[in-house]
């Protein structure tokens, strides 16, 4: 019991220095995404699924033009909105949800989005990802830490936990970093994952991390 608590004491340290290095190096990263209110950052963190932020940025103007809100965005014809998100990749299945979710904030919300969790992963096509994306830069809630595949790979790359399954590595973080910086922990590694600590072939070399990362090849 004694050496699981020194570990996690460990980890607690090793996690508040990674942030803070990581805020030196990214000090104004926010949400890469582009949205005018709480349902436009829903729906475009939905077709951020196997997507780059990037390229959903490209599709939502139109998007949005078309179709501004829930009312609008749930009484779309199918076949249009299909056609306006098909470049972000799985596009029937997430026109479906967006559609679903946003029938269900007009009928069960009044057409707003709701700012509790259990309530948005009552949404269809909204995990806890979503839900701790819009909660955190629509309305400055903190209620986890998000966890996407770049949040994913880098903890993991640094030790920090070995589970593989979203919400149990969230859960693994949240004992790590303090409430107050779970959005910005996410938010820095995703740009360290993507400047840096990418998939196929992380830059060790020039990573400020490197000393704190057990992965590292040096």
């Amino acid at each position: 019991m004694a050496s699981l608590t020194r570990k996690l004491a460990s980890k607690k340290v090793r996690s508040l220095e990674i942030l803070l290095r990581l805020k030196r190096l990214y000090p104004d990263a926010t949400c890469s995404l582009t949205y005018d209110s709480p349902v436009q950052l829903l729906v475009a963190t939905i077709l951020s699924a196997q997507c780059t932020d990037e390229r959903v940025n490209k599709v939502t103007p139109g998007l949005f033009s078309r179709f501004p809100d829930a009312q609008a965005l749930a009484g779309a014809n199918r076949e249009e909105l299909e056609t306006l998100i098909r470049s972000t990749g799985f596009y029937r299945n997430k026109a479906k949800n967006i559609q679903g979710a946003c029938d269900k904030i007009v009928r069960e919300f009044g057409g707003k989005v709701p700012q509790r969790m259990e309530e948005l992963l009552t949404l269809p096509g909204v995990a806890r990802k979503t839900a701790n994306v819009v909660l955190a830069h629509a309305f400055g809630i903190l209620e986890g830490v998000t966890v996407d595949t770049h949040v994913k790979r880098l903890s993991q790359r640094l030790g920090l936990t070995t589970q593989k399954d979203p919400v149990r590595i969230e859960r693994d973080l949240m004992k790590l970093i303090p409430q107050p910086d779970w959005e910005n922990w996410s938010i820095r590694l995703i740009y360290h994952g993507r400047a840096v600590c990418k998939a196929r072939k992380p830059d060790c070399q020039n990573c400020v991390l490197a000393d704190l990362c057990p992965s590292a090849e040096l």
